[in-house]
């Protein structure tokens, strides 16, 4: 593995970036670590965040952020939300061009929590948490006391919010994930997504996906079980698994070319379409749109939710 290029290495403050390998695939990586003055923004550590952004845009390479940030450095006043604002105008740049993967490993407050609204993947890991005002304020506005876990842990953007794709036990598994993810993405907008080694037939039948059907208009099956049977090794990797869970999406691949998998799922809410399964849906669609990815549908829904 090739040591890394840093990026504005003399910059003081709390964050890094530099050009380096992960896993065969080179990417530019930004940290945001807590152990300088608990991970604050200054308008420096800012900058290093918007050079990094700008210049995967500039060389079409996947941005990946680790990120543990108490906000803006608060010394700096104005100074500092100013370089907030460019290091989001600079993500906002990297959209649709180069995937943008944010790990959250630690906490996410304020300005670096809307952050994680720009990024395409965010992967969480279980003692992280995100939110833009904190449990004092929260309490003061709603008289509700709540912790921080509750207010924006893990659990809460795996299963409520659906900001987290991915929620891991720790910092190496983030990591982990990362590799996974960039092993099914090309590294710009330009490009397609290599093939990926697999030794599965793909000419091989898969009697076993119709199997999975019930026999009555009422039955129900875990769609989950059709997908393996269809994609290369049983090998799928699913986004968002508990938000929404009346529709999946997720990646794989079928005779060795990478795919996106959006499905309907019959055992969760009988695999009928709400507000939040569509925009899941929706979001995925326009990822894969961008960068290229095939997508296959399994469509079983009796229609849109009842309600308003």
């Amino acid at each position: 593995m090739t040591s890394p290029l840093a990026l504005q290495h003399r910059r003081p403050g709390a964050a890094r970036a530099d050009i380096r390998d992960l896993d065969g695939r080179q990417v530019v990586f930004i940290e945001v670590g807590s152990s300088h003055r608990h991970g604050a923004l200054s308008s420096d550590a800012s900058a290093v965040i918007t050079h990094g952004a700008l210049m995967a845009a500039e060389i079409g390479r996947p941005l990946v952020v680790v990120l543990a940030s108490s906000g803006a450095d608060i010394t700096e006043g104005m100074s500092a939300l100013h370089g907030w604002g460019e290091a989001a105008r600079a993500l906002t740049v990297c959209s649709g061009r180069v995937p943008v993967l944010i790990v959250v490993d630690g906490p996410a407050v304020s300005g670096p929590a809307l952050l994680l609204g720009l990024a395409d993947f965010v992967i969480m890991t279980r003692s992280s948490y995100a939110f833009v005002s904190g449990p004092t304020m929260v309490a003061e506005f709603t008289g509700v006391p709540v912790d921080s876990d509750e207010l924006g842990g893990a659990g809460v953007h795996q299963r409520t919010s659906g900001a987290a794709s991915i929620v891991v036990a720790d910092r190496d598994a983030a990591l982990a994930a990362v590799v996974d993810l960039l092993g099914f993405l090309p590294d710009h907008a330009d490009a397609i997504p290599e093939p990926i080694d697999t030794t599965d037939d793909p000419r091989r039948e898969t009697p076993e996906a119709g199997a999975c059907i019930p026999t009555t208009a009422t039955g129900s099956y875990d769609v989950r079980d059709v997908i393996g049977a269809l994609v290369d090794d049983a090998w799928f990797l699913e986004l968002r698994p508990s938000w929404a869970s009346n529709v999946v999406t997720g990646f794989a691949s079928i005779a060795g070319h990478v795919v996106g998998i959006v499905a309907n799922q019959p055992v969760a809410l009988a695999g009928t379409l709400d507000i939040p399964a569509s925009q899941k849906a929706a979001r995925f669609v326009a990822f894969c749109d961008a960068f290229n990815i095939p997508l296959i549908t399994l469509v079983d829904t009796p229609g849109f939710y009842p309600g308003k």
